[in-house]
């Protein structure tokens, strides 16, 4: 999940430095009273409300699987998720898992389903 905007974090410190509610704010700009909380304690303890980078390596599979799947899916529409998988590591070299697989497909653009089509 991406962290909130610098720019919204902002305007919820600007609008709780006015004398707004808290929750008043939370409902009116859809964050949560924890999220205030913290912001405003990120805010006295560093004096910036910057989120801080997402921990861990970037992903590497995601783009060469979305540029491989469009014509892997327009060749074999029918094979399923395991044979996707099979065949990614075969043409690249990197195994990706099912679960990777069949939340990349519902990505893509067009729409592809997940069903096999009947014979």
């Amino acid at each position: 999940m991406k962290p909130y905007s610098k720019d919204l974090r902002l305007k919820v410190l600007n609008a709780v430095d006015r004398g707004m509610d808290r929750r008043e704010v939370a409902g009116v700009l859809g964050v949560s009273l924890a999220s205030i909380k913290r912001w405003l304690k990120m805010r006295r303890e560093r004096g910036d409300v910057q989120a801080r980078p997402t921990p861990g390596p970037p992903a590497r599979k995601r783009a060469a699987l979305l540029e491989w799947l469009p014509s892997q899916l327009e060749d074999n529409p029918d094979l399923t998720l395991d044979e996707h998988c099979e065949a990614f590591e075969e043409d690249s070299g990197v195994k990706v898992s099912r679960a990777t697989m069949c939340r990349a497909i519902p990505r893509l653009p067009g729409g592809w389903p997940l069903k096999k089509s009947l014979p």
